[in-house]
């Protein structure tokens, strides 16, 4: 069985986006409880201590339960990889929505609340607005309110600060979220997490799709090479996007098959409108394996257990998904439908 960088060597690389501004501790857990159990490589969540502490306790669980894994056909054979996403600037993966809901009209058929994926839009007993720490920042309630109340808050990561956790939480990877027109930003971000690269087993790189962004990811690569470590470039296509449909997939796609027409060295992984459809499409074109090293899922990978903890928040006081054993290989088995396609494919 394939360790995880084994993974990215292969070709059968995947990676969970639990989502840089995602900091819903019960789900982050039974989360990485599940994809750990269903055979991910990676899980790449906020660089938030809280939500830390929560993905290593649900991949801790998931190790009592490797030889039930294995007993039903699972990919479970290892730890994936912790992976945490910093940003060297304005980005819409570190942002949340917030609004006013005193101002919000008694009439008002709240559009807000039913295209929220991550259903961190409430209006009952509990709740009026967001759910701070539901919210992932897809922007989708912004043009639908219809009057124009919602709007957008950023953060900005204290890349020293996550650097000192280096030595006290058990990260793996560093993911640098830049874009077209940051390279002074992202060179100081750089100049800062270089010299602690040999804490590191990869770093990443994500970027969303522009028509020049292979030139500015040149740029980029030009400036930090040579990488003494695995370097993944994350062709972030269609950001927050898997959810929504079929055609998500193809901005990625393009994307990365504009990256390989480069020399730039390092493994190109998939995200952004990544979804059921996504290796298929790979297969159809001949890139799975070689050149493509792997498929991220977000949206797409929460959405579909999202009914899962659903029913576990109707039953359980703790939250704890392994308390309930038929919903968590229910869990599993919805998770292992994105990973095993792309295991089988490859091996």
């Amino acid at each position: 069985m394939l360790s995880p960088l084994e993974s990215l060597q292969q070709g059968s690389w995947f990676k969970l986006i639990c989502g840089a501004s995602y900091q819903h501790l019960p789900s982050i857990r039974n989360l990485a409880l599940v994809y750990t159990l269903a055979g991910a490589d990676c899980l790449d969540v906020a660089a938030d201590k809280a939500v830390i502490h929560s993905a290593c306790e649900g991949i801790n669980i998931a190790q009592n339960y490797r030889q039930q894994a294995i007993a039903f056909g699972y990919n479970f054979h290892h730890h994936p990889l912790l992976m945490i996403s910093i940003n060297d600037g304005e980005d819409p993966h570190f942002r949340k929505a917030y609004f006013n809901s005193n101002l919000c009209p008694s009439d008002c058929h709240r559009p807000c609340e039913k295209i929220c994926p991550a259903e961190a839009i409430k209006f009952n007993n509990h709740h009026q607005g967001i759910i701070d720490e539901l919210c992932y920042g897809c922007g989708r309630c912004l043009p639908i309110c219809p009057i124009n109340i919602i709007d957008t808050k950023s953060t900005f990561i204290s890349i020293k600060e996550v650097l000192q956790w280096l030595d006290i939480l058990p990260i793996n990877a560093i993911e640098i979220h830049t874009q077209e027109g940051h390279f002074q930003e992202f060179i100081k971000v750089w100049k800062t997490i270089k010299p602690n690269l040999f804490k590191l087993k990869l770093i990443s790189i994500s970027c969303p799709f522009t028509e020049n962004v292979t030139e500015y990811l040149t740029q980029i690569y030009n400036y930090i090479k040579p990488v003494n470590i695995p370097l993944i470039w994350q062709t972030d296509g269609r950001p927050m996007s898997g959810d929504i449909g079929t055609g998500t997939t193809h901005l990625t796609i393009k994307y990365a098959q504009k990256m390989i027409t480069t020399n730039i060295k390092g493994f190109i992984q998939l995200a952004g409108g990544t979804n059921e459809y996504t290796i298929a499409k790979l297969k159809s074109l001949n890139l799975i394996s070689f050149p493509i090293s792997g498929v991220a899922y977000g949206s797409k990978g929460r959405k579909i257990i999202a009914d899962i903890l659903t029913q576990l928040e109707e039953i359980s006081t703790n939250n704890q998904l392994e308390d309930y054993p038929e919903l968590l290989w229910q869990g599993v088995s919805k998770a292992s439908q994105l990973i095993s396609p792309l295991k089988i494919t490859n091996h």
